[in-house]
């Protein structure tokens, strides 16, 4: 894995390749209409609605951040 590239250091060519080799792999991306794009990402999300804790919340049994009884004791 590469480390992190440091853009300062990198000489006006270097950055010219990179955005030339970020272009070539963003133009074979498949594009969407915008209506499509945003129809199946409202399908998805109401598909899935019954299981989303974000739209019904978690079960009080399975809260690992409610609130204990009896607090905190630090000796």
């Amino acid at each position: 894995m590469p480390g992190v590239i440091n853009m300062d250091e990198l000489t006006d060519l270097d950055k010219a390749k990179m955005e030339r080799d970020q272009k070539k792999i963003e133009v074979k991306l498949e594009r969407w209409m915008m209506s499509k794009c945003c129809t199946e990402f409202m399908e998805a999300v109401q598909a899935g609605v019954e299981e989303d804790t974000l739209v019904k919340g978690i079960a009080e049994d399975k809260n690992p951040f409610k609130e204990l009884k009896g607090g905190c004791v630090v000796c």
